[in-house]
């Protein structure tokens, strides 16, 4: 491979997470400006401008007809979002899980990730199958700004510190907001146009699929953001916010980014059987295992956070493996299957049974009466 495609590849690279950083900073503070909430901000605009990369990238991808590419890029994130950042940001510092998301958006990405993999299963997904997708985030956006004017004081001021920028006025500052999302959407289309060339000329030297570089390269580089954000917002004591990014951006990139693939694809978009075998499977249960994790004390704890790196680890190397139908294929793959899983399995079950049953005697305690009071 020549040295220019590298370079025009870790350019687009830095160009896609560079744009995503200036379209989000741009559109937030000129949607505050027009005096929408911060809180709405965060929920919607962030949302969509965390996902911009995936969305960039598939748009390139699918009129490059190197549908795999995107398809493995949004299955990939989704298991990155997890596995890889909330593992990281977890050994950081613990990540507080509010009630709200265990009850209402973990269940939402379950239900989509499991009806993403239903609708692959004859092969691709087509206009229709891409319509109903997008139909769900548009009644997602308008179901989570109903239930935003429910939250607390404390919620919306978290918000407005992390997202509102409630010194520019109508009248003040927006005309540099729009030109930081212009050139951040700018830098979007250039770095998605040299992100999808270097990533095919790298499937083509390494003799490996399109599919398993967009699982694996292009996934965690388009998750460079949500990487960021969630980061910064766990430094920031926001850690609460860290895990909303995270969930959101999965619902975001399922509904919306693979809704805009299937969409404009002229023939939709193929799902290889690998795809539908391995990880499509692996990113349902990655959203299922969420929920015994962030019930158990509504924290996700630093030896949670190392679970879910070691899995992460063990995704790629199984995907490595599986490229060069490597002699340790088979031995890795039976250790996993009969032995690591179960345990893991067997583990989290303990998990939430303490914890739901933790949390019963809590509810059943008779409240405690003042005895002075007359």
């Amino acid at each position: 491979m020549a040295p220019l495609t590298f370079i025009l590849f870790l350019a687009g690279l830095v160009m896609l997470v560079g744009g995503a950083e200036l379209l989000v900073r741009g559109a937030s503070r000129l949607a505050t400006a027009l005096g929408i909430p911060a809180l709405v901000v965060g929920l919607t605009v962030v949302a969509v401008g965390t996902s911009s990369p995936e969305i960039a990238v598939a748009i390139q991808s699918s009129f490059n007809g190197q549908a795999d590419i995107a398809l493995g890029n949004v299955v990939g994130s989704n298991i990155a979002n997890v596995l890889l950042i909330l593992g990281l940001t977890a050994l950081v510092a613990p990540l507080v899980v509010p009630q709200l998301l265990i009850r209402q958006d973990v269940p939402i990405v379950i239900g989509v990730s499991a009806l993403v993999f239903l609708l692959s299963l004859d092969g691709s997904l087509g206009r229709f199958d891409g319509a109903l997708l997008l139909g769900g985030i548009v009644a997602y956006i308008v179901f989570v700004v109903r239930q935003s004017r429910k939250e607390s004081a404390r919620v919306k001021a978290e918000y407005q510190a992390e997202f509102g920028v409630a010194q520019v006025h109508a009248t003040q500052g927006w005309p540099r907001s729009v030109a930081l999302a212009l050139v951040g959407l700018g830098l979007l289309i250039v770095g998605a146009s040299w992100l999808v060339d270097g990533a095919v000329a790298f499937a083509r030297v390494l003799g490996v699929s399109e599919l398993i570089i967009g699982l694996t390269v292009v996934a965690v580089g388009t998750s460079l953001p949500e990487v960021a954000t969630s980061m910064l917002a766990s430094l920031r004591g926001e850690r609460d916010i860290a895990v909303g990014n995270v969930v959101g951006s999965c619902i975001f990139n399922l509904l919306l980014v693979l809704g805009l693939m299937a969409l404009i694809a002229p023939s939709g978009v193929p799902v290889p059987v690998a795809a539908r075998n391995f990880d499509m499977p692996v990113m349902l249960v990655t959203a299922v295992a969420c929920l015994p994790i962030f019930i158990n004390g509504h924290t996700i704890y630093r030896w949670e956070g190392g679970l879910f790196l070691g899995y992460y680890a063990s995704y790629t190397c199984y995907l490595l493996l599986a490229s060069s139908q490597h002699a340790l294929l088979a031995p890795f793959s039976l250790i996993m299957l009969y032995f690591v899983i179960p345990l893991t399995a067997v583990t989290l079950a303990i998990v939430l049974f303490r914890s739901l049953s933790a949390q019963r005697r809590v509810i059943s305690q008779p409240p405690l009466v003042d005895n002075d009071t007359p």
